[in-house]
């Protein structure tokens, strides 16, 4: 759809999988970080609409628990949201204080709105000054490789999050599909075959067939 005034739509500029994710400078609650200096590493950037937000408390004790996980996978874990670097460091403070939880991992203050342009996290039909909750997942070489959006009203599934990293560096790993609703642990999806004589062979190569298109193996 064209964005015109016959449809009156806001539109806004979203990133692209499979293509290098859009690099950024910006303060955070550790220090200013770089996107591209953390190439090497793989990256999970999720927003969430403010500070001191019930849901979003909620999310970040979450995703504190998981922190640990994610870091032992490589996959460094970044929040943001349009609010001061002050008011992070004080939500930050009080989650620790009333909930009991340390915050490890940076949080973008990008007042500017930056960040959250580049990414697309501003929806005007669900607000103009509050980022929507995003997750990007970015690999080890700065190529943005999923990225899921959810309303201002729903938390995340952590879990769900950690699971897709594990999936994506799992295909990378051993070239291969991971099926649906896929844990570690689980069959992978063998890649079809690309001609007529590799199709012929797949039935005796010892993979769990179903058919010539679809074969399992363990991971």
């Amino acid at each position: 759809m064209n964005c015109d005034e016959e449809y009156e739509c806001d539109c806004i500029s979203l990133p692209i999988l499979g293509a290098p994710a859009p690099d950024f400078e910006a303060v955070t609650t550790q220090g200013t970080i770089t996107l591209s200096e953390l190439q090497g590493k793989w990256v999970v950037l999720f927003s969430h609409p403010a500070d001191f937000t019930p849901v979003c408390t909620t999310e970040f004790i979450a995703f504190a628990q998981v922190y640990d996980e994610l870091k032992a996978m490589n996959t460094q874990l970044i929040g943001l949201s349009i609010d001061s670097v002050h008011s992070h460091i004080a939500w930050i403070r009080n989650i620790k204080e009333k909930m009991g939880i340390e915050i490890p991992f940076p949080v973008i203050a990008d007042l500017d709105m930056k960040v959250a342009t580049l990414y697309g996290m501003v929806h005007p039909g669900q607000s103009s000054t509050a980022t929507v909750r995003t997750v990007f997942f970015i690999d080890d070489k700065g190529i943005l490789r999923a990225m899921i959006y959810y309303p201002l009203s729903n938390g995340r599934s952590i879990p769900e999050i950690v699971r897709l990293v594990k999936a994506l560096q799992t295909s990378d790993k051993e070239g291969v599909a991971t099926p649906a609703n896929w844990q570690p642990g689980d069959k992978v999806i063998v890649p079809p075959p690309k001609t007529v004589e590799e199709a012929e062979k797949r039935i005796t190569e010892g993979y769990d067939y179903k058919d010539f298109y679809l074969c399992f193996k363990d991971s």
